[in-house]
């Protein structure tokens, strides 16, 4: 069984920036594609960032590109999601997950609990 633990979020002003981090056990971490995704209130969760095994391939949802950076520690069985220029509809919590597939396709099986992140303007 997977286990996946985020940290990192808090409260910042817009324009801030904010380090998210998703620490897993429990299997092979070098062997998923992760990614981390966001749900605001009253909305869909939505897919943020998406990085590949090797981290060589990543993907991110066009409001965040430029302004976010997915990466991970295979040696720490990390992933991490670095957040600049913050805008307040940036705020969400925010889930880590691990895929059993694809870092484009999924699935996406293994959840962490979220962390909220709350920008204020």
């Amino acid at each position: 069984q997977v286990q996946l633990v985020e940290s990192g979020g808090g409260l910042v002003q817009a324009g801030g920036s904010l380090r998210l981090s998703c620490a897993t056990s429990g299997r092979t971490f070098g062997s998923n594609a992760m990614g981390w995704f966001r749900q605001a209130p009253g909305k869909e969760r939505e897919i943020v960032a998406t990085i590949s095994w090797s981290g060589g391939s990543t993907h991110y949802a066009d409001s965040v590109k430029g302004r976010f950076t997915i990466s991970r520690d295979n040696a720490k069985n990390t992933v991490y999601l670095q957040m600049n220029s913050l805008k307040p509809e940036d705020t969400a919590v925010y889930y880590c997950a691990a895929a059993s597939g694809s870092y484009l396709s999924g699935p996406y099986n293994y959840w962490g609990q979220g962390t909220q992140v709350t920008v204020s303007s």
